[in-house]
Parts: structure tokens; sequence; C-alpha cells
């Protein structure tokens, strides 16, 4: 008995731990951007793409590093429907994700690309800047270096 308390307990806060990664339309997450009251960042990426996977430690660590200046990230996986939750959950486990992360549920990209962006073609890595108190957009489809974010991040919070 005391060992099914144990495996019990261990199990509630395994899952209390758990990032849930809730699944949105385009249409749910342009109203995120569209809404956000702080400078935003939003990678795409998914578990297979591996330069998606190198530059999210950069993100993670720039996203922390200018806390103080109110700048968010979202983390938006565009896997195949096969992966999600199971294999998004557990690679944003094993990256140790910090920031909210989302499920695109589409499977058009010429639909929901240029809803993010129109110059979007569906590559990834991918990442929109936008910062709504002073009109700011820009977008990426390339894998960015660290010093390249933080160029962005620091042109994303300049005051205009």
């Amino acid at each position: 008995m005391k060992t099914f308390f144990i495996v019990t307990f261990l199990l509630f806060v395994a899952i209390i731990h758990a990032q849930e990664i809730k699944s949105v339309k385009v249409t749910e997450l342009s109203k995120t951007i569209q809404e956000s009251k702080t400078p935003l960042i939003v990678n795409f990426w998914a578990t297979f793409c591996v330069p998606c996977i190198q530059e999210i430690p950069y993100f993670q660590e720039l996203t922390q590093q200018y806390k103080s200046k109110n700048v968010s990230l979202i983390f938006v996986s565009l896997d195949l429907k096969e992966a999600y939750p199971a294999k998004v959950t557990a690679m944003a486990k094993k990256l140790k994700l910090a920031f909210p992360v989302m499920w695109l549920n589409e499977t058009n990209a010429d639909y929901f690309c240029p809803k993010i962006d129109t110059s979007w073609t569906g590559g990834m890595p991918s990442s929109l800047f936008v910062n709504n108190a002073t009109g700011y957009h820009k977008f990426f489809e390339d894998q960015l270096s660290k010093e390249k974010l933080e160029k962005e991040i620091q042109e994303m919070i300049k005051p205009r």
C-alpha cells in the first residue's frame, strides 16, 4: 500500500511539472500575436528540424536575459499530427523549454503561412518578432545565430 501511495505521488508531481502543449489554429495564434502587449518572439520549429533544435537554446537564453524589457517568447511546433502530443512533449521536456509551447493544428501551409507573414514559404526554422506598441514586425525564415538573434531583440525593443 505504501508503494502505491509513493508511485501515485510521484506520478502526480510529474504531471504537475509537465508542460501542457496546447493545440492551436492559426487564427488563434494570430490573435495572440495581435493582442500581445509586450515585445513578442514566435519561434516556429519541429522535432525533426535540426537547425530548429540548434537555435532553441539561444532563444531561451536571450529571452531570459531580456526579461526586464518584458520580452516574451512562444515556441510553435509545426510537427505533423502523428507527433502531437507525445513526440512534441518529449522534445519540449528534453530541451527544457521554459516558455509556452503550442502545436499548430494546421496542415495547409498555403493557408497558414501568409496569416503569420506574407513572405513565409513554410520553411523552418522561422521566427517572428513583433512589438505592437511600436509597430515593429520582422520575419525570418532561417536559422538565427545567437548574435543575430540578440541584434533582432535589441531592434524590437528599441523605442520608435
